[in-house]
């Protein structure tokens, strides 16, 4: 069984991002795009972060094409659009496939139950042991009550 600090992925900027660097820190992945009705979820996304890192909370945004094509730029380009519309500065991987036969190892871990990731902005929380503890629906807002509490939780 692959644990999720073994999976190898690259951040935006292609070089080997290290997920064992997230080792006791709760995690909360989410599939990101830059064009969808969905998008302003990145200032939630941001601020969650903000709050949260200094007591171990890693955001971890993955970018994906697969939904209405609506990841479609190249890493420098989600790089820049990021940081200039959003200011994010937590971690984010290149762009993967979260469903279908070229899913990435990343979300065949997070999915084992087999559901597919219905749209962008699916999150899913792991705890400090690396096992994912609850998985929130796309339109559910970063700083919503339920997810604010089970981060306060799993911190």
């Amino acid at each position: 069984m692959t644990r999720f600090y073994d999976i190898a992925i690259d951040g935006l900027d292609s070089q080997p991002l290290n997920l064992a660097d997230f080792k006791n820190k709760a995690i909360l992945v989410v599939n990101v795009a830059s064009a969808c009705g969905l998008t302003p979820q990145y200032k939630g996304l941001q601020a969650l972060y903000q709050q949260y890192k200094d007591k171990g909370l890693v955001v971890l945004g993955v970018p994906c094409n697969q939904f209405g094509q609506q990841e479609p730029g190249s890493n420098e380009e989600i790089a820049d659009f990021c940081t200039t519309k959003f200011a994010v500065d937590f971690p984010m991987t290149t762009k993967v496939e979260v469903n279908g036969e070229n899913r990435h190892p990343l979300y065949q871990f997070l999915v084992e139950d087999g559901d597919d990731i219905e749209w962008n902005f699916a999150k899913f929380l792991i705890n400090k042991e690396g096992h994912v503890i609850q998985r929130f629906g796309a339109k559910q807002e970063p700083q919503s009550a339920e997810i604010m509490h089970a981060i306060v939780q799993a911190l």
